[in-house]
């Protein structure tokens, strides 16, 4: 599975503004015929906002109408979060928004919203984790804080070959960030693709750093704190000869 890592600013609330923009962007990821999967950050086209209610979005709106739009137009399966009304929910989620160029699309809800933003006050929790297959690799999909939580990775973990995690995650905090990204790759023997935001939004600073970590935790593609557009190849063969030549998961209570 070839990825797309797209690490991009997010004008602030403006989701007509982040649209347009990422439209040239995706044309950039998917050049060659040869990308699988396009990841873009959490809450791509509003920006990590605390303002629910105003930018939240159906979840046929135009945030998600943008991710199947371009998937069916590039033959790429395409993924981001968004600010989403769930039916049936209380209050907005922080939705990971995973679509197929066939028109299937997937969603996670962020399991953790980040309490100390206030993420917590004004989006409900998600429950159930998502998994799906893409040309062949088992992929896992996490957002931002979720990071922090390493035995929902672990429980993953005998099902999946890689974790893609979308984020906004603040500059101050760069050093957790790329620790964490690391970690989870070694731990649980298998592939982070991580997509973080640049720029400044709701008074923070991003720092980017956006990386894929192979099953060795070596970093094969990474971002500084500009835009950047990055491609790594994900091989579930390589998956299964790291597990099979070094069996750490066996041994896991």
């Amino acid at each position: 599975m070839r990825v797309a890592v797209v690490q991009h600013d997010i004008v602030w609330e403006d989701p007509d503004a982040n649209l347009e923009r990422l439209g040239a962007t995706v044309e950039d990821a998917v050049a060659g015929g040869d990308t699988d999967l396009v990841v873009l950050t959490e809450m791509f086209s509003t920006g990590f906002s605390m303002a629910a209610e105003h930018i939240a979005e159906a979840p046929d709106g135009p945030s998600a109408t943008f991710l199947l739009d371009r998937a069916r137009a590039t033959g790429a399966w395409m993924c981001g979060s968004i600010p989403t009304r769930t039916p049936g929910v209380g209050r907005p989620q922080n939705v990971l928004t995973v679509a197929s160029p066939d028109g299937t699309v997937h969603r996670y809800a962020k399991i953790h919203p980040f309490s100390y933003s206030g993420e917590s006050d004004h989006y409900d929790p998600g429950t159930e984790f998502l998994t799906v297959e893409i040309s062949g690799c088992r992929v896992s999909f996490f957002v931002c804080y979720d990071l922090r939580f390493a035995d929902e990775f672990w429980v993953r973990a005998p099902v999946t070959d890689a974790y893609v995690i979308v984020a906004n995650w603040p500059a101050p905090r760069r050093r957790h960030w790329l620790a964490l990204l690391q970690a989870r790759a070694i731990e649980n023997q298998a592939y982070v693709v991580a997509a973080n935001r640049v720029g400044v939004g709701g008074g923070l600073d991003y720092a980017g750093d956006s990386r894929v970590f192979d099953p060795m935790g070596d970093a094969i593609a990474a971002a500084d704190d500009a835009a950047a557009l990055l491609r790594a190849d994900v091989d579930p063969a390589v998956v299964a000869d790291v597990r099979a030549r070094f069996p750490f998961l066996d041994d896991r209570r």
